[in-house]
């Protein structure tokens, strides 16, 4: 493969995990104002400011990570990775719509423990293949295992205001 197509690959990973982003973003920003500030927060939590850099961050992660799976192109072993990583990021996506779309706090907690494994299992499998994509993986692991920690908070102490599961 040639440096064009290098190039073009990394964009093309770069493209799908910006438009999962943005599907989330979309169904996430409404619901800021109108729904999630009118919930009872643990005092941890991070101002709403800090999610859209941390996120615009891991995304970016993600697609270095699996572009150098891509590469590895000669590999049958890439494509049941690159299935783990299609998985996680329709979970991510669907936590959004849960989590603020729906507004089912509860199902939404579930949903991220299913994100956690599918992430985990994605670092893994991307890791036997290319160590430095499962590394580049780790942060997006550590965010999402404290967004479950805060949305099992937020569940709980909304959990007389909210009735869902």
């Amino acid at each position: 493969m040639d440096a064009q197509h290098h190039y073009l690959s990394l964009i093309v990973c770069l493209a799908v995990c910006y438009a999962a982003a943005w599907i989330g973003s979309a169904v996430t920003r409404p619901a800021i104002k109108n729904w999630y500030e009118h919930l009872a927060k643990p005092s941890w939590r991070p101002p709403n400011w800090a999610f859209a850099p941390a996120w615009t961050i891991i995304f970016t992660l993600m697609a270095f990570s699996a572009w150098l799976i891509w590469l590895q192109h000669e590999t049958l072993f890439i494509w049941p990775a690159l299935c783990f990583f299609g998985i996680q990021l329709a979970l991510n996506i669907a936590w959004s719509a849960i989590f603020f779309g729906l507004r089912r706090l509860g199902l939404a907690a579930i949903e991220i423990a299913c994100l956690w494994a599918a992430i985990l299992g994605t670092l893994i499998q991307f890791w036997r293949i290319a160590p430095l994509a499962g590394w580049l993986l780790i942060p997006y692991l550590a965010w999402v295992s404290f967004a479950m920690v805060l949305n099992l908070a937020i569940w709980r102490m909304n959990s007389r205001k909210v009735t869902d599961v």
